[in-house]
């Protein structure tokens, strides 16, 4: 499967074009919308969130609530474009100076300055326009149609936050990714531990208050995957390499670690690899899941454990020098609006492209056309491994 998506922030639409999900999957509009509200959730949301309300329209590839196998294209309306429509048509229009003065200070941390020295704008609106993190919108949309792949197979997917502005949450633990799921919808920080979301809060507000940002952690975790999945004999087609990637290609994330990761390097191995189990009824575990559910760059049937690091929003409202590429002076930088905070969104954008790379390598190994084939082949795979 792959997908592309089009459209700039504050242009007329956002599109994602879905080619290789197989027919005979059920969806609904619904299915992506809610996926869509979750991603505008969460405490240090800026006022962009208040205009939009996104909802997918879905205009292929379903026909009466049922994927036919050919390309899913969903659209979501940027409202904002009717306040917009002059600077951002598509149309030429006879004055510039009078739509608005061309964006010629970078940014710092944003990609309007490598941008714009790479295509030639010396309007850098025609970069931070199409970088901006409203990009995720759809591809949130993308995911959400890979989770419901993914959940018709019985495979769960949930995040959550583990860390805001140095505040770090210590309660972790959960019963199940149900209860997972459950917990961090009701949270605004979508963190699992109440007092440290309580701080993570206040943090946040802070940060508003003094015109800054801060960043976070976020953690996904996915259950009932297969074992297997993913490939040793090629490095591009190891799972954790693809799954590390999808978390890095979100806006303003720095880093990605899978299991106990960076921990790894100062613990002896002996506290590191998983020792491995066998029984009759489940066939072969682990004792402990250190690898987050990956080995060899290959699934282990233990829970996939993925964890991203989103740095602090560049866009501050005292904005840090730049350099005006026009007079070569120095000057602060534009201000955009933008979120103080955004990590318990990151949360859910990082769900979204787990999901699609997880369903992706699925469909690649046990079949692209039909999911009723998918799910005999899923089956048969689960029965070997058992008795192997």
């Amino acid at each position: 499967m792959r997908y592309l998506t089009a459209g700039e922030s504050h242009g007329p639409q956002l599109t994602t074009i879905l080619e290789g999900v197989p027919a005979g999957l059920e969806l609904l509009a619904e299915d992506i919308n809610t996926e869509l509200a979750r991603r505008q959730k969460g405490h240090g949301r800026g006022r962009r969130m208040q205009i939009e309300t996104d909802r997918a329209n879905i205009t292929s590839g379903v026909r009466h609530g049922v994927t036919l196998g050919s390309p899913i294209a969903l659209v979501v309306e940027n409202k904002d474009f009717t306040h917009w429509r002059n600077i951002m048509g598509a149309d030429p229009v006879d004055n510039q100076e009078e739509v608005k003065r061309q964006i010629s200070k970078p940014r710092p941390g944003h990609a309007d300055l490598n941008g714009a020295i790479k295509y030639g704008h010396r309007d850098m609106r025609n970069v931070l326009e199409r970088s901006s993190a409203r990009e995720t919108t759809v591809r949130v949309a993308a995911g959400a149609v890979a989770k419901k792949l993914l959940k018709s197979l019985g495979i769960e997917v949930a995040g959550h936050v583990l860390e805001i502005g140095g505040v770090k949450a210590e309660n972790t633990s959960y019963d199940s990714i149900q209860q997972l799921q459950e917990l961090t919808e009701a949270s605004p920080v979508r963190c699992l531990d109440e007092e440290a979301a309580q701080q993570m809060m206040k943090a946040i507000d802070d940060a508003k208050e003094n015109g800054d940002s801060i960043g976070g952690i976020v953690e996904v975790v996915v259950e009932g995957v297969p074992t297997g999945l993913g490939s040793h004999v090629h490095y591009d087609r190891k799972l954790d390499g693809k799954l590390a990637s999808a978390i890095m290609s979100i806006n303003a994330f720095k880093g990605v670690e899978i299991g106990v990761g960076f921990e790894a390097a100062r613990k002896p191995g002996s506290q590191v690899h998983d020792e491995i189990l066998w029984s009759e009824e489940e066939g072969y575990t682990r004792k402990t899941n250190n690898a987050g559910g990956l080995e060899g760059g290959m699934t282990t049937g233990m829970p996939i454990v993925v964890r991203g690091v989103m740095k602090p929003i560049p866009t501050l409202y005292k904005p840090l020098q730049s350099i005006d590429i026009e007079t070569k002076e120095p000057f602060q930088a534009s201000i955009e609006r933008s979120d103080s905070c955004a990590v318990p969104a990151a949360s859910v954008i990082a769900e979204a492209v787990i999901a699609w790379e997880l369903a992706n390598v699925i469909i690649d190994q046990f079949g692209h056309d039909r999911m009723d084939l998918i799910r005999e082949n899923i089956e048969r795979h689960e029965e070997y491994a058992r008795k192997f």
